[in-house]
C-alpha cells in the first residue's frame, strides 16, 4: 500500500505553513482539502416552526463561531434586530471576539470562559442569573447545557439554528485517493451517502477520535490510522507516521 494522493475531510488550511503541507514535500505526495460535510442555517420557516422569540430574551450563549454566523444570518432573515443592551455568553475568548463581526465589542456586555468548556462558563452565567438566555443550537447536540442551566434555575431557551449536511460530490469531481482522512461521524455518513457503492479495497481510511473511528467500523469499512494516540496526538503526526512506513522503497 503505497500512498501517493490523500483526502483530508476539512477545509484547506488558512495559512500556507500547515503541517500538512510540510508532509506533501517530505514525502512527494499530493494532498487535497475537500469537506464532506457542511454546516447551513435553518429556514426562517422551519425556525419559526420551534416557536421561539429571540426578543424575548436578554442574553444568547455561545459555545462556537458556526453559533454565532447561523443566529445573525438567520436574525437577518427573520428581520430580527438585535437590541445593544443584548449581553453574550461564550465558551471561549476566541469565540466572544469572533462577535465582533456582528456587532460592537463592549466588554460589559460579553462574558467568557478560560477553559473552552460550558462548566467553566457556567459560574458566569449564574453571577447574572436575572437574564433570560437563548441558546443557538446544531440540529445534533446533546443537554449538557440545557440540564446545568435547568440544574442552576436559570431561566434559558434552546433553539436549533443550524445543522450538518452532507457536502455532495459533483459528476465532474475526481475521487481517486489513496487515503482518506475523516474527522465526525457525519464525514462517514456523506461518504456513504456519496458512493453507495464504494468499495475500499486499497484505499487506506484515517480517522480522528474515537466517534469517528466506531463510525468507520459500523460502516463495514477498514479503519488503517487512527488519532489521537500517546505516539502520535494529532492527524498530521500520525498521518506523516504512516505515509513513512508505508512508503519505504
Amino acid at each position: 500500500m503505497k500512498i501517493k494522493k490523500v483526502l483530508v475531510s476539512q477545509p484547506k488550511p488558512a495559512s500556507d505553513k500547515s503541517p500538512y503541507y510540510d508532509i506533501a514535500e517530505k514525502y512527494g505526495v499530493e494532498i487535497d482539502f475537500r469537506p464532506f460535510i457542511k454546516v447551513e442555517s435553518l429556514s426562517p420557516r422551519e425556525f419559526r416552526q420551534q416557536k421561539v422569540s429571540i426578543l424575548d430574551h436578554t442574553a444568547i450563549v455561545f459555545t462556537s463561531r458556526h453559533a454565532i454566523d447561523h443566529f445573525f444570518h438567520l436574525c437577518a432573515e427573520l428581520r430580527v434586530t438585535i437590541p445593544e443592551t443584548m449581553k453574550y455568553f461564550c465558551t471561549s475568548e476566541q469565540i466572544a471576539l469572533y462577535i465582533q463581526k456582528y456587532v460592537q465589542y463592549r466588554k460589559r456586555k460579553v462574558f467568557f470562559g478560560e477553559t473552552g468548556k460550558f462548566a467553566d462558563l457556567l459560574p458566569l452565567i449564574v453571577k447574572k442569573s436575572s437574564e433570560k438566555y437563548f441558546v443557538p443550537m446544531s440540529d445534533v447536540h446533546n443537554d449538557e447545557i440545557k440540564n446545568a442551566l435547568d440544574a442552576k434555575g436559570i431561566k434559558h431557551t434552546e433553539a436549533v439554528m443550524y445543522r450538518t449536511v452532507s457536502n455532495d460530490f459533483t459528476e465532474d469531481e475526481k475521487f481517486d485517493y489513496d487515503m482518506l482522512l475523516f474527522f465526525s461521524p457525519a464525514g462517514i455518513s456523506s461518504l456513504m451517502k456519496n458512493f453507495p457503492n464504494f468499495e475500499q479495497n486499497e484505499i487506506a481510511i484515517g480517522c480522528f477520535g474515537p466517534a469517528t473511528a466506531k463510525a468507520v467500523k459500523d460502516a463495514g469499512l477498514r479503519l488503517d490510522l487512527e488519532a489521537p494516540t500517546v505516539e502520535t496526538p494529532s492527524m498530521t503526526a500520525a498521518l506523516d507516521k504512516f505515509i513513512g512506513e508505508h512508503n519505504k522503497e
